[in-house]
């Protein structure tokens, strides 16, 4: 897992991007218009997508269309699952400590019945 991705990422406009970029390949232009900033501030962001290589950018004539590469959220879905199994079994460890604690107590119940 890149901690580039996670930098790239930290910043509110450049996540903005992405999930724009969640729907399709935009231009500069229309990444900037569709979040009301001006095309350098756009592009600059862009700049560090890409060397993020969060984003592909492909030139078109005098355009840059830009698009997500899957790569890095692949990884970042990864590195996050081994989390995920991480919390799975210690909730398992719970469930069967609580049950363990349930039985004990359901047992102490009866014995104090006779």
């Amino acid at each position: 897992m890149k901690l580039d991705t996670f930098n790239a990422l930290s910043e509110s406009n450049r996540l903005q991007i992405v999930e724009l970029l969640r729907n399709g390949p935009l231009t500069v232009g229309e990444i900037a218009e569709k979040l009301a900033l001006r095309q350098p501030q756009t592009s600059k962001h862009l700049r560090v997508l890409s060397d993020a290589g969060i984003v592909e950018v492909r030139a078109v004539a005098n355009r840059r269309i830009y698009k997500l590469r899957h790569e890095p959220f692949e990884e970042l879905d990864n590195w996050l699952l081994t989390f995920q199994r991480i919390w799975e079994e210690r909730l398992d460890r719970l469930e069967n400590y609580l049950e363990v604690m349930k039985k004990d107590s359901e047992n102490q119940e009866r014995k104090s019945d006779s």
